[in-house]
């Protein structure tokens, strides 16, 4: 049961109009019927026209549809023209053509010999005006997110996977208590507590005026300043929430195609309990998870600042013996708000992902009553302890500000039972090319931990050297205490932890040296019959030498996560056993421990700062500076390819808009036009064409054909993400795909052979190919030829080999409707 086309109206119109109305479901459901039959439904003159004519002869329409990697790669530049137009989509991805072939559906003449390129651009879905870098601020977030997708492979679908899920999202929960908590450091404790209540601060500053004891007016009481100064806290959870409910609706609420899970195909449908992840129908819409984690997070957060105030106002009725009354309704409020902060856990805890189906049911009784209730709670807080209590003031630093030092206590034992659950998973499924032994989730979830404890640590320091003046925070030379004291010892392990990893740098910079030389032989050796060009040389091995850096990285990771969780014990248990700051602990000793203590305590106050403006610096300039986007794109492409599982606060994932767009597009093209698709993906991009074949319907997925280049499929997600893009789930993909062919350079950092196969079937990998294409000059080359390394391979005249052998391997129309002539098409 096929739709056709109106008079008049192309089937690229057709296709273009289902793409934007609400009838697309629909379309799905009939590219199911259709694919039964392996033929196409009759919707369009070009279809008819090829059913009609004889086999071999008929105008048949070939497609390529092109996806870019990272770096924001413009329409033009895809197609090598400047006259591109918008086929469908929007400003923030759409599909593009060269103006000449807009209206190729209805010319397949025209087409005889090749295929109608087509561009889809997603660039401005991770990259746009320089407001996103904002999103760095969320960098945590997204790390611990990561650290979801990093499961070791195994056959286990039992407790163990379900742990390693509850482990990660736990993390991801004491990363939102740290920001907030570190928010209200800084307004709470730095500003209404210690500052505003010292003279010497105050006075400084007037705007502080007002909460000053001297001033004697109403916000003057110490409960009331911290009060008011709690709506700074409040104010970035609400932020926060908001953010992550803006840009699910703008990125990540997008439909995929409906389609029974292994309908039409043998092997899946006798396997169907055991599909690849990223098959299921449901694995890019995970709506219900993402409203109940935001619901939690944003509760955790309002739980928070609460907690602070309540903490504030107990110390003082419980210690200085205030109304008897305003002591017991405070330890109801704590049992409440501990309550509270127990059924958030659970909320975290209960539920994980669902993707066997798009799931659009949202637990509303969480959703809507859990925020609120929270938020309600810390508004008795706050009334609590702004309530006037005689003979309040503010002395030292504020009362449970020691939480600090429980929270990197609370991460670095989830890490470690994390790491415990994955050398379990990892027993189960042994894979070879699996980094840091399955270990990579919790290596990356110790650097969440990290990179939110500097960003904590790094405004609080730098506040509290702001307030205190000349002084150094936290060492009696200023009117201000300064920050916990956890946070003076983790700042000074912070120069050590920066030389060791000096050390490892010089260590791989040495090797990088070394293996330039062994590959400058090699060089030489391959172009033996060439007159010898040794800054050529250099440079070609140089290259190959520095694309080898990649396969280093998991070291350097694992050495960081390591050292890391090493000195943030050592920085715990420093603080507790002591009670003071570095310097101070250390008076008494050598002079030269002392000094050690003094310079390292300053150095790394100095250095937490500092690093975390440069973070910031550096979001900016990414998404300002098109050569700083490409240096660390991959690496955010990476960390938002995939869906918010842990943090409903990182950022938005463009996989879960530009995935289903994809999908759609296939969809609809081939059912509309019955012709052949190769769907073209270099970088990044062959990591969304992969992820989209997976998504298409067995039948649909049969008059496509696959060409990745540049692909970090295997080199970088098979590694890291085994569970998703491991030896398992590709060789699963070859099966399930028509035809698969993917080039790769060893000059190439990024890409690399995804997937050898030994006499079982069409080796998927062709290469390495050469680059530079010539060593000298040439009659071909008579300029010299660059090292493209990741660029570039549409140069290569084997691309084009290899995309004309895609598409004749697929199979035709024509010859379709002569071989089934007998059945009947839908």
């Amino acid at each position: 049961m096929a739709s056709s086309t109106e008079p008049g109206q192309s089937p690229a119109d057709t296709a273009e109009h289902t793409d934007r109305t609400g009838t697309a479901e629909q379309t799905a459901d009939h590219t199911d019927t259709a694919e039964h039959t392996d033929a196409p439904a009759s919707t369009g003159t070009s279809t008819a026209d090829a059913a009609d004519a004889p086999p071999g002869h008929a105008p048949e329409l070939a497609l390529e549809l092109l996806v870019h990697g990272v770096g924001g790669t413009t329409p033009q530049a895809m197609l090598d023209d400047p006259r591109t137009v918008l086929v469908t989509g929007d400003e923030t991805a759409g599909i593009h053509r060269r103006a000449e072939d807009a209206d190729a559906e209805s010319r397949p003449g025209d087409y005889p010999d090749r295929p109608v390129p087509e561009a889809y651009s997603w660039a401005n879905l991770t990259s746009g005006n320089g407001t996103r870098a904002l999103w760095l601020l969320l960098l945590p977030f997204m790390v611990a997110n990561l650290a979801h997708w990093m499961r070791p492979a195994t056959r286990d679908r039992g407790g163990a996977v379900r742990a390693y899920g509850v482990l990660v999202r736990l993390v991801a929960l004491s990363l939102t208590v740290l920001l907030v908590a570190a928010a209200c450091e800084v307004a709470l404790d730095l500003i209404a507590w210690q500052c505003a209540g010292t003279r010497a601060c105050a006075s400084d500053r007037p705007w502080l005026a007002f909460l000053a004891p001297e001033h004697g007016g109403w916000w003057s009481a110490p409960g009331r300043r911290l009060a008011l100064a709690a709506a700074v806290p409040t104010a970035l959870t609400g932020l926060l929430w908001w953010l992550s409910h803006r840009t699910w609706s703008a990125y990540e609420s997008q439909q995929p195609p409906r389609h029974g899970a292994g309908e039409g195909d043998p092997e899946e449908r006798d396997g169907a309990q055991d599909l690849p992840a990223l098959r299921l129908a449901g694995f890019w819409y995970g709506r219900r998870l993402v409203a109940r984690l935001r619901a939690a997070h944003t509760a955790a957060g309002f739980l928070t600042v609460a907690a602070a105030l309540t903490a504030a106002a107990a110390s003082h009725d419980q210690e200085m013996g205030g109304s008897a009354w305003l002591d017991a309704s405070g330890r109801v409020l704590a049992a409440v708000l501990a309550a509270a902060g127990a059924f958030v856990v659970w909320v975290v805890w209960a539920r994980g992902r669902g993707e066997k189906e798009a799931d659009d049911r949202v637990d509303r009784a969480i959703v809507r009553a859990l925020p609120g209730t929270a938020l309600a709670l810390l508004v008795a807080a706050a009334v609590h302890a702004a309530w006037y209590r005689p003979g309040w003031s503010s002395e030292g630093a504020l009362p449970g500000s020691g939480a600090f030092g429980v929270l990197p206590l609370v991460q670095g034992a989830l890490v470690v039972a994390i790491a415990a659950t994955a050398w379990w998973l990892r027993r189960g499924g042994p894979d070879g090319r699996t980094v840091l032994g399955g270990l990579a989730g919790a290596a990356v979830a110790m650097l969440g931990c990290a990179l939110g404890g500097l960003m904590s640590g790094g405004v609080a320091q730098r506040t509290a050297d702001w307030l205190d003046g000349p002084a150094t925070p936290g060492t009696g030379g200023g009117p201000l205490q300064g920050p916990p004291v956890v946070l003076s010892w983790q700042a000074a392990t912070i120069p050590l932890l920066l030389l060791v990893l000096a050390g490892v740098a010089v260590c791989f910079a040495g090797r990088t040296w070394r293996n330039g030389r062994l590959e400058a032989a090699e060089v030489r050796a391959d172009h033996g019959g060439e007159p010898e060009d040794s800054s050529r040389t250099r440079a070609i091995a140089g290259t190959l030498a520095r694309a080898r850096l990649t396969d280093s990285a998991p070291w350097l990771v694992g050495a960081t996560a390591a050292l890391t969780l090493l000195l943030g014990g050592v920085a715990v248990l420093g603080a507790w056993a002591t009670g003071e700051v570095p310097e101070e602990a250390a008076e008494g000793t050598t002079d030269l421990l002392a000094a050690a203590a003094r310079s390292a305590q300053e150095l790394g106050s100095w250095l937490v700062g500092f690093g975390f403006l440069l973070l910031l610096a550096c979001g900016r300039r990414a998404y300002k500076d098109a050569a700083t986007r490409r240096t660390i794109g991959i690496l955010w492409d990476v960390g938002t390819f995939w869906p918010r599982a842990a943090h409903p606060f990182a950022p938005p994932c463009y996989a879960e808009r530009a995935v289903p767009d994809l999908t759609w597009r296939m969809v609809t093209w081939t059912r509309t036009t019955g012709g052949r698709l190769v769907i073209s993906g270099h970088s990044q991009g062959s990591v969304l064409a992969a992820a989209a074949v997976w998504q298409l319907a067995p039948g649909t997925r049969r008059r496509v054909a696959l060409l990745t280049y540049g692909s970090p499929l295997e080199r970088l997600y098979g590694r890291w993400f085994p569970a998703y893009f491991g030896s398992r789930p590709l060789h699963a993909l070859h099966r399930q795909v028509h035809c698969w062919r993917n080039l790769w350079r060893r000059t190439d950092p990024i890409g690399g052979p995804v997937l050898t196969l030994d006499g079982t079937g069409p080796e998927v990998d062709r290469g390495p190919l050469r680059d530079p294409l010539a060593y000298g000059r040439t009659s071909e080359h008579p300029l010299p030829a660059p090292i493209l390394g990741h660029s570039d391979y549409q140069a290569d005249p084997v691309f084009a080999e290899e995309r004309t052998g895609l598409l004749e391997r697929l199979p035709r129309v024509p010859e379709q409707r002569q071989a089934g002539s007998g059945r009947s098409s839908s």
